[in-house]
């Protein structure tokens, strides 16, 4: 039996495959032109009786191949290549994705299908390094249905499969799982984020009324809960309070809301998390005044920064309350938030440490100007009653409602005026 023919074998090869460059590159390389024509149709067109010059080179026929540079060492792992049998035994032939997308590219241009699909399947199912998946959306487009299963992974997904998907995180990001899985729901909570975020491209999921009424529900359930929890606590002795499961389990649920906020804003759904805050606030304030340790000031900012945002929608309009859930929310939330500054200030003071106590300024900042827009929606006689205690206050300093008391003395001081010419207006028409 004939031994096979090999690769740079002059004794036994009959045809120069001639590596050139523009840069001067000038390989010889000893092939076969049966196996050339076998795997080749550029080869088998250059090397039949059809092709009108033939080239001789060192006694052999010749076929010159002029390339870049850059891809001379892929058209000669694909010479190589052509000796060798590619029939998916063995899958170390093409080192690494990168080599098999110039390979890929070669095989295309010389026309060697066995090459082609053997490259498809490999860069089709390896992972992909960023870079590496740049490259191949950079080259593979324009290369022909052939290739197209190695894109698969980055089609884009139909409505369906977006909706399932976002329905399944949304209830797991909302669920209260045990602790050893919080990275993952912290990862599900960004990501469902990023899919209603309109940024460089359009949101992955726009959300009709069903998607809208499933995230409603899914709040509704996280209240639900955090309700319980706080019955448990109302019922028990305040020393209980502080203990560590419980401070945990708390300060998650705070985190969600904390989290869900920014979810619900984008969806522009707020409504339904405010009004349930609202019902809540009550029961809130009653456990964070039960217990002043240390432990509790952390839970006590992570209330801060969900009471910023729920205000936040009520101060500028966002959710539209009545007068008398307004007034609530100052009277409740004011006082607290007067109290828990100079607490978590002073920790933040005497601990060089305390990083998990320390707030952006600007949300303290934020929570006073929101606190003067809700106020100065209130009516007159209401704002009088929390500017009189607000001056009588130790705390006046956070938050300075010097602007609100600004407003508030020039409107009762023209009120009368402003009025008398409304009238006037009136009786003439």
């Amino acid at each position: 039996m004939d031994a096979p023919s090999k690769i740079g074998d002059r004794s036994t090869s009959d045809v120069v495959v001639r590596l050139r460059t523009l840069e001067g590159r000038d390989e010889w390389i000893y092939c076969h032109s049966d196996i050339l024509v076998e795997k080749s149709k550029y080869f088998a067109d250059r090397l039949s009786d059809n092709w009108p010059t033939c080239q001789i080179l060192d006694s052999r026929n010749c076929v010159e191949v002029y390339c870049q540079e850059l891809d001379f060492d892929h058209h000669v792992n694909v010479l190589r290549l052509f000796y060798v049998v590619i029939d998916g035994s063995v899958d170390d032939l093409w080192n690494g994705v990168k080599n098999a997308l110039g390979i890929l590219q070669v095989g295309i241009q010389l026309g060697c299908p066995q090459i082609v699909t053997a490259c498809v399947n490999y860069l089709e199912a390896v992972p992909w390094e960023e870079s590496e998946e740049e490259e191949i959306l950079r080259i593979i487009p324009g290369m022909g249905s052939e290739v197209e299963p190695i894109l698969a992974r980055l089609q884009p997904v139909n409505l369906s499969a977006i909706r399932g998907i976002f329905i399944s995180t949304l209830r797991f990001a909302m669920s209260s799982p045990p602790s050893l899985m919080n990275d993952l729901k912290s990862s599900a909570q960004e990501q469902l984020e990023y899919m209603v975020t309109e940024d460089d491209d359009s949101p992955l999921l726009i959300a009709d009324d069903d998607i809208k009424s499933e995230v409603k529900d899914c709040v509704g359930r996280l209240f639900s809960r955090f309700n319980n929890l706080l019955e448990v606590y109302l019922c028990e002795p305040a020393e209980s309070v502080d203990e560590a499961g419980k401070m945990t389990l708390f300060q998650s649920y705070l985190a969600d809301f904390s989290w869900a906020c920014q979810l619900l804003s984008k969806l522009e759904i707020m409504r339904v998390f405010v009004n349930s805050w609202v019902d809540a606030s009550d029961k809130i304030v009653a456990i964070m005044q039960s217990s002043p340790t240390v432990e509790m000031i952390g839970i006590k900012l992570k209330v801060v920064e969900v009471v910023a945002k729920v205000l936040e929608s009520i101060g500028y309009g966002t959710v539209i309350l009545p007068t008398t859930k307004r007034l609530h929310m100052v009277k409740i939330w004011l006082p607290f938030v007067r109290i828990t500054k100079p607490l978590i200030d002073s920790v933040m003071t005497s601990d060089d440490d305390s990083l998990e106590f320390k707030i952006d300024g600007e949300l303290w900042q934020s929570l006073e100007s929101t606190f003067v827009s809700i106020l100065l929606a209130l009516p007159s006689v209401n704002q009088a009653e929390i500017l009189t205690e607000w001056l009588e206050n130790e705390y006046i300093r956070y938050p300075d409602l010097t602007e609100a008391f600004e407003v508030w003395c020039y409107r009762s001081k023209v009120a009368n005026r402003r009025l008398a010419l409304i009238e006037g207006g009136h009786c003439a028409l």
